[in-house]
């Protein structure tokens, strides 16, 4: 505007010019009068001119700033309302019709192959009414009947002057409503594609300008940008609220797990958070969760239910215990179908219209209208269901459907962890109960009543039974004998009561049966009539489990619980578990006694034996000494007694004596040590002495099988203090043994100072007899044993020679000092035992302050390496040294093995 200001400015001082410069030469040069008007009217006509120039441009300029105006307002709607598109769009069809110089405009939006009206303006409001009805149920196709399909069947503006004159136009209808006569329409192309249509309309058959139709394209260009910027912009919300909702309900989720994760096993702070979660993520007002077993719900968790409805929930007739649900009820159809109910408007539903009276409380107290329930299954399994209500009729949405699908899934997992977690808890306290039950008769085993207390207050806690008592049999007679939570009064009056076997009473029927009775009511059995028992112990549920020995009863554990709440299967399978226990336990008390008796007569017995022995032997002997003296004054004494010719007969019955006498004095030590009336005199010995006096013994029994008897001994082996008669016996017999079974051979017996930091005397006996087995050797300090059958019958004796030497060697460490039986090891030097162990007889300084405790060792003689035609076996004894008279009687002899 301002250009065209300036440019008129200039036409004026042209002008003004022009005249001065022909006033001046008509001043200076008179021209004639014909020829002036001439000039004045040519310049007339172009300052006319000018003017009619200087007005279009004038309009032209104000028809451009309205037209930028319009557009810069579209402009400024479309980025002040990006979420708004059906503002934008009015914005559009009114600037089109205010900027053509038309009447009325509509706007039209593809959807599919049909194009649906959106918006209108410049009808009054009542054919605006009468237009969204018309094109509610009518779509305008993609053909030439219509301005709204040409255009977009041709992807280009299309103008009409005169519709009533178009011979293709057939949509009269709209025609008339709308009144139109030349109509426009631009389509709204976005890639080529034509997605909507402006359509603008004069009510006169009056056609629009160039300039008016590239005006309104230039709006069909605005909207399709309004329209994929509201799109682009809806798309980003969506996508943003579908993230928002997705981390809402993983948030949910998370913190339903988490509640579940740290659960001790409690299922109603798992229960209460899903339903929180659901109600919230879901949009819903309140909601509940039932569990559902045998096809009978309960409600075992509500959330936010109003007042009224919670206060008929508790009062209502649907209670716990489990009920059966009506099948109309939305819980009965899932409990029929196993799947979800989704009710838009529960006032519709068939339970209500049949008056059902949950569905009427929860409609009338509750203000329930959309309700929506997912069943909770597992492995097929249904356990349960979720349902959540809105108190206004608003469907859930299948996000919404699936999101408590999910929740339900996790109370699914919850119920199951705590299954699992409560049995885990159940096998442990069975477990921990069964092993301090194990415990206490592995403690008590002879305490029976200890055993069964512990038994029966274990059993009553694990099954969560308020009372429980033992019955067993005493002299024949069935008595309960232990108790747990019954009052003194019940306990006095059953006390001295005896079990009878018959069925009127739980006790009595278990034994009659011999199996598990279980009675869930004792006042609705029929055959229970102990009346005075039950008033007394206040027990409705009982329990009674045989202790069963080889299929017999021989007691009963009883439990029973104040209230109707049967045993499940698994506590009747703990308290069977207990009832064999019980019955090991009364088992092992009576094998016990019986094996104490037993052991008891035993052992009187073997002192009656040991007594018989001891007297016999002494009768024995006495005749036996006569023979041995008379024969053997008759043997030398033969000439004076004429025995001459009877000599050799003589001399048999003297051998047979002496031996029959040495067999009747190892019987008579035997019977004495087992029946501890051996005696022993301990005094000071000196060894070699000793020593000497036992090799001239063993000499005349080693020349018998001309045997070597070699002693190897130091001169300074010192005094011992020790029985020596029995010390004497002790090396004879092992003496005797090695020259019984070698023949031709050397038998040692050695005596030295062990060399080892303390004051040891070693006495080793040592023979290359015929050695023994590993069997045998396992054997050889057995009474009466010999190696084997063979060996008896070619060597003789009666296998009680090394006994009686263990035997004497254990008591004489006892009489001599305080002492204790220690094994040692200690191998032979390879010039004194080349083939074979030996076996040690040790004495050393006891620890103990006066006279001590013996304890036992086997002493064994191992078999050495095989050797062609030889087998060695070597006894060796060590003995401590004599220490000063002060110190006397600390001393320990140990008979020892390797």
């Amino acid at each position: 505007m301002s250009r065209k200001g300036t440019k008129s400015r200039t036409r004026r001082r042209k002008v003004r010019s022009t005249e001065t410069k022909a006033s001046t030469h008509v001043g200076g040069r008179h021209e004639p009068r014909a020829e002036l008007e001439k000039k004045l009217g040519a310049r007339t006509r172009e300052l006319a001119e000018a003017r009619t120039q200087l007005a279009e441009a004038r309009e032209h300029l104000s028809e451009a700033l309205e037209q930028q105006a319009a557009t810069s307002e579209v402009l400024k709607v479309i980025s002040r309302s990006a979420f708004d598109l059906q503002l934008v769009l009015d914005t559009l069809v009114e600037s089109a019709v205010r900027l053509c110089d038309a009447d009325h405009a509509w706007l039209f939006q593809r959807d599919g192959e049909f194009f649906h009206w959106v918006t209108s303006f410049g009808h009054a409001s009542d054919v605006r009414a009468q237009l969204r009805d018309y094109f509610k149920s009518r779509k305008v196709p993609v053909d030439r009947g219509s301005i709204t399909g040409r255009a977009a069947m041709e992807a280009r503006a299309v103008h009409v002057p005169d519709v009533l004159a178009d011979p293709e136009y057939t949509w009269s209808g709209a025609q008339k409503i709308g009144g139109y006569r030349a109509a426009l329409g631009a389509p709204l192309l976005y890639k080529g594609t034509v997605v909507g249509v402006i359509f603008v309309a004069k009510t006169v058959p009056q056609p629009f300008t160039a300039k008016q139709i590239e005006l309104v394209t230039t709006f069909a260009d605005q909207a399709v940008i309004a329209i994929e910027n509201t799109r682009l912009l809806n798309e980003l919300r969506q996508r943003t609220g579908d993230l928002s909702e997705l981390l809402e309900q993983q948030t949910a989720a998370s913190q339903v797990l988490q509640v579940i994760s740290s659960s001790t096993g409690e299922l109603e702070p798992v229960f209460q958070a899903i339903l929180a979660s659901a109600t919230r993520t879901c949009d819903a007002k309140f909601g509940l969760l039932y569990r559902i077993e045998n096809g009978a719900a309960r409600i075992i968790s509500k959330l936010g239910i109003p007042q009224a409805f919670a206060e008929y929930l508790k009062r209502g007739p649907h209670r716990p215990p489990l009920n059966r649900v009506s099948p109309l009820t939305p819980i009965g159809r899932v409990i029929q179908s196993r799947q979800l109910v989704h009710l838009a408007d529960y006032c519709t539903d068939q339970s209500y219209l049949d008056r059902d009276p949950i569905t009427v409380a929860a409609i009338e107290l509750g203000g329930i209208r959309t309700l929506l329930v997912v069943p909770m299954i597992k492995n097929d399994a249904l356990m349960g269901a979720i349902i959540i209500f809105r108190q206004e009729v608003r469907p859930f949405t299948d996000k919404q459907i699936e999101l408590l699908q999910n929740f339900a899934a996790q109370a699914v997992i919850a119920i199951e962890n705590t299954r699992l977690l409560n049995e885990l808890r159940e096998s442990l306290q069975q477990q921990t109960a069964t092993a301090d039950m194990l415990k206490v008769i592995s403690r008590s085993t002879f305490d029976l009543q200890t055993v069964l207390q512990t038994l029966v207050e274990s059993a009553a806690r694990l099954c969560e039974a308020g009372k429980g008592t033992i019955t067993r049999q005493k002299d024949g007679v069935f008595f309960r004998a232990e108790a747990y939570g019954f009052s003194q009064d019940y306990m006095d009056y059953v006390r001295d009561i005896p079990v009878e076997l018959e069925r009127g009473t739980l006790t009595g029927r278990a034994l009659l049966e011999g199996q598990v009775i279980h009675i869930p009511d004792v006042l609705d059995d029929p055959d229970y009539t102990w009346t005075k028992a039950q008033e007394l112990g206040g027990f409705r549920t009982a329990l009674g489990v045989p202790m069963l020995r080889e299929g017999v009863p021989i007691g009963v554990l009883s439990l029973t619980r104040s209230e109707v709440r049967p045993f499940t299967d698994k506590q009747i399978d703990l308290v069977t578990t207990f009832a064999d226990q019980a019955a090991i336990a009364i088992e092992n008390v009576r094998l016990f006694d019986e094996i104490q008796d037993k052991s008891r007569q035993l052992e009187l017995a073997s002192q009656h034996k040991s007594q018989f022995l001891a007297s016999m032997s002494h009768e024995l002997r006495t005749p036996l000494n006569a023979i041995i003296g008379l024969t053997e004054m008759m043997v030398g004494n033969a000439a004076r007694f004429g025995t001459e010719k009877a000599r050799e007969p003589l001399q048999r019955v003297h051998r047979a004596g002496t031996h029959l006498l040495g067999l009747i004095n190892q019987v008579l030590d035997l019977s004495k040590i087992e029946a501890g009336k051996l005696e022993l005199a301990p005094e000071s010995v000196n060894l070699a002495p000793l020593i000497d006096d036992v090799i001239g013994t063993a000499r005349q029994l080693g020349e018998q099988n001309k045997n070597r008897v070699v002693v190897e001994a130091a001169d300074d082996l010192g005094t011992l203090n020790v029985d020596p008669m029995r010390l004497r016996q002790i090396l004879l017999n092992l003496l005797s043994n090695a020259c019984k079974f070698t023949k031709e051979g050397v038998v040692t017996l050695r005596a030295k100072h062990v060399v080892n930091g303390r004051s040891w005397v070693e006495l080793a006996v040592s023979d290359t007899g015929i050695g023994m087995t590993a069997e045998q050797q396992a054997k050889l300090f057995e009474e009466f044993s010999q190696a084997e059958a063979t060996t008896s019958q070619r060597f003789g004796g009666t296998g009680l020679g090394l006994a009686i030497a263990r035997k004497l060697a254990r008591i004489t460490q006892v009489a001599a000092a305080s002492c204790a039986f220690v094994p040692t090891r200690q191998w032979p030097e390879a010039e004194c035992c080349p083939l074979g162990p030996r076996t040690k007889c040790v004495i050393e300084p006891s620890r103990s302050k006066s006279q001590g405790v013996l304890s036992s060792s086997d002493v064994n003689v191992r078999e050495t390496a095989s050797l062609p035609n030889r087998l060695s076996k070597v006894m060796n004894c060590s003995f401590h040294k004599l220490p000063s008279p002060s110190r006397r009687g600390r001393r320990v002899l140990k008979l020892v093995s390797e």
